[in-house]
């Protein structure tokens, strides 16, 4: 009994008070994008969606006491135990015969239907955590950081073969807390890197430069490529002599090469430059083994792996994306403009913001929603039901109240006295960010459709229950640290 009052008064109540006040928005939320005009629609029916959501609703709030009440320390002890029992759900549910909207990742109970892939966000995050708060563990440790990287992609493969990309990739923002915990700046330089070449290569893939035969789009990743390798080469080997040799003679020779196509001979230029970064792999090499310096290694591998990303993201495109995909990453781009197929949710969406003005349309009065333009409008796209009734200051409110949440688990993960703790909040953290950027970037058009959830306003008991598991056992686990401390 005193160790619960004494779990009681350590619990941060802070971050239970934005949970509680976002719940109550998520509710509102749910009620103004299921209800229609001209209904006698009882708000509380556990018949609707806006009744069934204070199930969810009262079952997390359950839950979140349940995981308060539950010792810290088993948390630590089973976190392996429940990542492996994850895992096989994840894999049982590949087989799963039950198919929603394309996608297998539902196991189906009657009237009940759970989605595994939630709840294996909390059971990666409290396995990371166990992992890396062991006594000889070390992220500067190529052979440990490897078992991080296979423990948070292995349950990523596996809701990809559940056809749930989406899901899938939230576990990508696990690399957030790794860059946090000492892991090197390269390997999130290298990702950026890769996303601006993706997107230059395939949105300028067609245009020409001047008038030569060369694409814009090839043109513009190869120097890329070129320019940064020889930043990498100044900033982790300190060799600024060579760093100069590489820029100048790469930069000037394409540039070259590019006046050359343009008033002597038209010629596509890209040979020019794949040569030339051939000669540039094979230049660090020779440093490498004259240096003998491992960093020229890892330029090369960058150089290398550029390259390859790059010519293989157009077969990517054409070949592994689905062809749903492939039109929604076009529209991103701009390179389609289809208002009345994959660009159509997030138009629609855009015109029930927009129709908010400054103060909304008012609870339950939202046209678009109530007339059911938007698709997904209860999860996937709750975010246009915030902006159309609540407005712009509803929309400001909502959000200010995840940035509220956000920082208090950063302040709540730095107080953390072990490495465990500590692990585990940051990836709470990298798990509610990826959702905030990606799910309402996608409502506002700003990020690709793929489908996932705003933490504690879409509707469903899958993904609540999913939040509230993260959330509390974060806090369970900061209720202990008094105790360590004294």
């Amino acid at each position: 009994m005193k160790q619960q009052n004494s779990v009681l008064r350590s619990i941060d109540w802070v971050t239970i008070c934005i949970y509680l006040c976002l719940l109550a928005f998520g509710w509102i939320s749910v009620c103004g994008a299921t209800y229609s005009y001209g209904g006698d629609t009882d708000l509380f029916d556990l018949s609707t969606r806006s009744g069934m959501q204070i199930v969810w609703i009262g079952t997390s709030i359950v839950l979140a006491t349940c995981l308060l009440l539950i010792d810290e320390r088993m948390y630590e002890t089973f976190a392996f135990a429940i990542y492996a029992v994850l895992l096989v759900l994840l894999f049982l549910t590949i087989f799963n015969p039950h198919e929603i909207k394309g996608s297998r990742s539902w196991i189906v109970m009657g009237p009940l239907r759970l989605q595994p892939a939630e709840f294996a966000k909390f059971a990666t995050a409290l396995a990371v955590a166990k992992l890396m708060s062991g006594h000889k563990f070390s992220i500067e440790h190529w052979r440990d950081l490897a078992k991080v990287i296979v423990m948070i992609v292995t349950p990523m493969l596996l809701i990809v073969m559940q056809k749930e990309t989406g899901s899938a990739l939230v576990y990508s923002a696990f690399f957030l807390m790794l860059y946090r915990e000492g892991m090197t700046g390269s390997f999130l330089f290298t990702g950026i890197a890769m996303v601006v070449y993706f997107v230059v290569g395939i949105r300028f893939a067609e245009p020409l430069v001047w008038e030569t035969p060369t694409h814009v789009g090839p043109f513009v990743v190869l120097l890329l490529i070129q320019i940064l390798t020889s930043i990498l080469v100044l900033v982790y080997c300190k060799a600024e002599k060579e760093a100069k040799y590489i820029f100048l003679y790469s930069v000037g020779i394409t540039l070259l090469a590019l006046l050359f196509s343009q008033f002597v001979i038209p010629f596509d230029i890209i040979w020019v430059q794949v040569s030339l970064l051939v000669i540039t792999i094979g230049y660090l090499l020779w440093l490498w083994t004259y240096n003998r310096l491992r960093e020229y290694l890892f330029i090369v591998l960058f150089a290398i792996g550029s390259a390859l990303f790059f010519f293989s993201a157009s077969y990517v495109m054409d070949n592994v994306l689905g062809a749903h995909q492939r039109v929604r990453i076009n529209v991103l781009l701009g390179l389609e403009d289809d208002l009345a197929g994959a660009g159509y949710n997030v138009h629609q969406s855009e015109i029930a913001i927009g129709s908010g003005g400054l103060l909304g349309k008012g609870f339950l009065n939202g046209t678009q929603t109530k007339l059911k333009f938007v698709p997904e409008q209860e999860t996937d796209f709750i975010f246009c039901t915030v902006g159309e009734e609540e407005g712009f200051v509803g929309s400001v409110t909502v959000l200010l109240l995840f940035l509220f949440l956000i920082l208090r688990l950063i302040v709540v993960a730095e107080r953390q006295p072990f490495t465990f703790g500590r692990v585990y909040g940051y990836c709470v953290i990298s798990i509610f960010l990826f959702h905030l950027f990606i799910n309402i970037g996608m409502v506002l058009g700003l990020t690709p459709v793929i489908g996932i959830p705003l933490p504690f306003f879409s509707y469903g008991g899958s993904s609540l229950w999913g939040f509230t598991l993260l959330l509390f056992i974060f806090l369970r686990i900061d209720a202990n640290r008094k105790q360590i401390v004294q």
